[in-house]
């Protein structure tokens, strides 16, 4: 009955402007009708990362819920763990509307968002009355305006620190000018040795862009293995356009969703190569195949935003029923038996 219900809901929602029914959907979340399954784990499923006990690999990327409004509700949603943010030190409005665009016939989305949310004092007291259970992170980023974007990181850590499991050093997001830049190795190693001194305990992770040669991958995978990085988040949106078909094709922003799988899913077999790091796959999930098909590329495990668009709240605990299922079927008795067994198809 619920799953009906999504489905009408899912459908209604796709007939709003994409903003608006992000928001609405997460209000959603908080009432009777979401799907909230509660954990979805097995044997086969529990695995570790960076020291985290995740009752499944799959996990909610960063970006869904900026804010950590809804971390309640999406910790009984199926996923294994959650990803909250971007949080920035101050507040900030982001780019202006409209900066969200649904690519429908590519099952895909266009973002500029601008790393809009509440600043790090607003989020750090919600992140601190969440419930215990599935593991929860921020994703780190800068203030548009700030005179030292990699000092930014380490001051939404240090305050935030007390209240999260891991953390996310994000310098892929295209939507803020020249945060990129900071992917350089001297520029990251600068930036990554910034916040190692203020993490305490707390596993830090790299998230990177698709959009890189395989020099940029050799030399990130170096910064990230002197940085002592937990593990690296592969990959962010893109700003390629090849071969879309919506007419709102050639908005300015990063793309992510279906046209991304293939490029991210080679980059995460380029960095299983080129470095022991654990790998985090994100980008282009919709099904447990893919889910599954990450994992055989080398990722530890997985992470899914504008699937759910399509797909409804209840896909994550579907993809993972399905890589359970898939893992059964090919003899795996975990997670980690999978990673990077079929790394070679992808290179």
């Amino acid at each position: 009955m619920k799953q009906a219900l999504e489905r009408i809901g899912t459908r209604g929602l796709r007939k709003l402007d994409p903003e608006v029914a992000h928001g609405l959907a997460l209000k959603a979340l908080h009432t009777p009708l979401a799907s909230l399954p509660g954990p979805v784990t097995s044997p086969r499923l529990r695995t570790t990362l960076a020291g985290m006990d995740l009752p499944n690999p799959v996990g909610l990327a960063a970006g869904f819920d900026k804010n950590a409004t809804a971390i309640a509700p999406l910790s009984r949603a199926g996923f294994g763990w959650i990803e909250v943010g971007a949080a920035t030190p101050l507040p900030q409005p982001g780019n202006p509307k409209p900066r969200l665009f649904r690519l429908t016939e590519d099952a895909a989305a266009i973002n500029r968002f601008g790393f809009n949310n509440d600043g790090m004092e607003a989020i750090a007291a919600r992140l601190a009355k969440r419930p215990k259970g599935v593991p929860v992170g921020l994703n780190l980023g800068a203030n548009k305006d700030s005179a030292n974007r990699a000092e930014d990181f380490a001051r939404v850590l240090q305050h935030c620190a007390p209240h999260i499991d891991f953390a996310t050093v994000n310098v892929s997001s295209p939507n803020t000018e020249k945060l990129r830049d900071l992917q350089g190795p001297m520029a990251l190693a600068a930036l990554l040795d910034g916040v190692m001194q203020v993490r305490g305990n707390i596993p830090v992770f790299l998230k990177i862009a698709p959009d890189l040669t395989d020099q940029d991958l050799a030399d990130i995978a170096k910064v990230a293995e002197d940085a002592r990085v937990a593990a690296i988040i592969a990959t962010n949106t893109t700003l390629d356009r090849d071969g879309l078909r919506s007419p709102q094709a050639q908005e300015k922003g990063g793309l992510s969703g279906q046209p991304l799988f293939d490029k991210s899913t080679r980059v995460l077999a380029k960095l299983h190569k080129l470095t022991n790091v654990p790998l985090i796959g994100v980008g282009g999930i919709a099904s447990a195949e893919q889910a599954y098909a990450k994992i055989k590329a080398g990722a530890s495990a997985v992470q899914l935003y504008t699937g759910l668009v399509y797909g409804g709240l209840s896909l994550a605990a579907r993809i993972a029923e399905g890589v359970d299922a898939q893992l059964e079927k090919d003899g795996h008795q975990s997670v980690t038996d999978a990673v990077g067994s079929e790394t070679e198809t992808w290179l």
